[in-house]
Parts: C-alpha cells; structure tokens; sequence
C-alpha cells in the first residue's frame, strides 16, 4: 500500500516568514497530507486560510507535534533549541530558520540547489536553514565556484527591514510616516534621529532608518564584528564545504520594506571573464540574470521582491584584478532567503521517509 502523505507542522505561522510559507504553501500542498499551524499565544484559535483549507492556529506545545513528521519552525533563537528538541522527541524532523543550529556540526546547512544530498545526514534530526543574507548570494556563488574555484570573497550586504521580522517593517513604515513630507528634513545634523525619536522613540534598528542607512546589523560578537557578518563567513563556507574560504562582509541596515542585496567581490584561483560568468549564470536554475547596465538593467529590490530566483547584475571584471568579478545580487528575503527554501529542503526530507 502507498503510504499516507507527510505531515507538516509550520511553527511560527503568524510571523513575516511564516506568513510567507503559508503563502507559498498552495502551489506546493500536493506533497503533504495535513497540515498544522503553530504561533504564539496571542494569535491562537485565529483561522488562517491556507491552500482553500481553514487552518486554526494552535498553541504550542509539546503535544502539538504527535503526529508531525516534518516541523519548519521560525521562532526567536532564545526558544528554537528548546522547542526543536521537543519536536525531535516526538518524532517530527526540524527544519530550523533561526542561527542556533548553523553553526553545529551534526546539523546540516542545507540549500536544495547546492547540497541536496546532506538532508540525510541528520544526527540530531535537526536541519539549519541559511540566513536571508547567505541566501541571496549562495546560488551565484555556487554557479561560479563550480568552474572557476572560489578562494576569496568580501561582500558587503544591503539588509532590509524585513530581515527583523514584523516588527521590522512596522517601525520602517511608522519611521516613513514620520518623515514623509518634512523636506527641510536631512539637511542639519540629528534632524532626522530628533524628530523620528520624539515621535516613536529609540528604533529596534539602532537608529532611525528612514532617510538613512546603517552600517551594523545583528549584534556585537567582537572586535568590530557583528554577527550578520559572522554568520556570512561561517555559512558560506559550510555551505560550499570550503572551511578555509577568505571571508570578509560588512552588513548594512537600508530603508527597503523587504529583499536584501549583496555587492559581491569573488576572486578565484582561476581568471574568470564576464561574459563565460554571465552565460553560467544565465543557464543556473535559481538565477536570473539582469545585466544591462547602459540601458539600465540591472536588480533593485522594489522590482524583484515576492520573486523565488536570486537576481544578479552589474557584472563586471576587476580592472585590476583579473581573477576577480565584481557583481550585485538581490532576492527576497522572506521567500527563497526563508521560506520557500524550508519548504524545498522539507520537500527532500519528505522524499526519504
């Protein structure tokens, strides 16, 4: 007899990558059997529409998970460990969109397009998805590597709102709002911090993002660092299985609602013309190739977001660097940079049960 479809449980329903796993769930709900939502208490015994179907948020518990057999769950890191061992021991796979697993040995970092095979090599039932940040630029990375050997890479990110979740989006908005129309504003010192502050209070941002841009994001790891940027060294090398690759990143915080960017200098052991670079990429599955700068072709966020492919432009070689390409690549953050690639790397675990 055929065996019933899997169960997924998607945890963390409500939140923005939530959200978008549900949104792009329907195209995908022939793989599953049921389907069960989880999300904090203020949001259960809410209905969510999902694929025609009228799903009730339920509480998390530990008996949520009877019966699930694959859990994608975003919640914040301080709460993912605990719960991705609860969901473990009652016998569900976790796939885990929060950086408390990236790092451990025993868990794969699994992008579909680059490593399907390491879904099998789970230890501890637990599968990391990467960081939006990682995501965008991986794909293309990947593509290049493969025929011209990565040896160094120093990105610098354009990380948008959304990359905080909800909450994120909401103060960009509320900061817009404050802002918009006052075209005296940006002209003296501290007249943008002043009246946004005044109005909102301190930003979860750090400072205003409105009218502005801001060179940290994540926390304070040391020396300067912070751990968007740790995550990006140590994600991409584990990604690609280069624990030796050269790594510098600087992340930076832009007023865009949602989809990240990364300026990309690769440098390989092999010289790399444009041209040969550009028709791999355009033949990749995951990527879309937008480079006509003259005619100005090239991706912005406002003009890919809620797109799956990772998009990449502004191609160009290294005046005096030839082994190196110069590059930018946008994709948004909530969909393939989260939730549509839970959903595959779900879809390849769902494969071997």
């Amino acid at each position: 007899m055929t065996p019933p479809p899997p169960t997924l449980a998607i945890v963390g329903a409500t939140g923005a990558v939530g959200t978008v796993v549900r949104d792009v769930l329907p195209v995908r709900r022939h793989v599953w059997g049921d389907v069960r939502l989880a999300a904090g208490a203020e949001d259960v015994g809410s209905v969510c529409r999902v694929a025609g179907e009228d799903l009730t948020i339920e509480a998390l518990t530990p008996e949520f998970f009877d019966g699930v057999d694959i859990a994608v769950v975003d919640i914040p890191p301080e709460i993912s460990a605990e719960w991705a061992g609860v969901a473990v021991e009652r016998g569900a796979v976790v796939i885990d969109n929060s950086p408390t697993f990236r790092r451990d040995p025993q868990v794969p970092l699994v992008v579909p397009e680059i490593n399907p095979e390491s879904v099998s090599e789970r230890p501890r039932g637990i599968i990391a998805n990467p960081g939006a940040t990682v995501m965008t630029m991986i794909d293309v990375l990947a593509v290049l590597h493969a025929q011209w050997e990565l040896t160094e890479l120093v990105v610098t990110s354009f990380q948008a709102a959304s990359g905080l979740g909800r909450a994120g989006m909401a103060r960009l908005h509320d900061e817009m709002a404050v802002v918009g129309g006052q075209r005296d504003l940006g002209m003296s010192p501290g007249d943008v911090r002043r009246v946004i502050e005044h109005e909102l209070g301190p930003s979860l941002f750090g400072g205003p993002l409105a009218l502005n841009v801001l060179p940290f994001a994540g926390s304070h790891v040391g020396d300067g660092w912070s751990s968007e940027e740790s995550k990006i060294r140590q994600e991409t090398r584990k990604i690609l299985g280069m624990p030796d690759l050269r790594v510098s990143a600087t992340c930076v915080r832009v007023p865009v609602v949602s989809t990240h960017s990364v300026s990309v200098h690769a440098t390989f052991a092999k010289p790399i013309q444009v041209d040969k670079a550009r028709q791999a990429l355009v033949e990749a599955p995951a990527v879309v190739v937008m480079d006509d700068p003259e005619n100005g072709d090239y991706p912005t966020p406002v003009d890919i977001v809620g797109a799956d492919p990772r998009f990449v432009g502004r191609m160009r070689q290294a005046i005096d660097f030839p082994r190196t390409l110069d590059l930018f690549v946008c994709g948004d953050n909530l969909r393939k940079g989260a939730a549509l690639n839970m959903l595959q790397t779900a879809e390849l675990v769902a494969a071997t049960l």
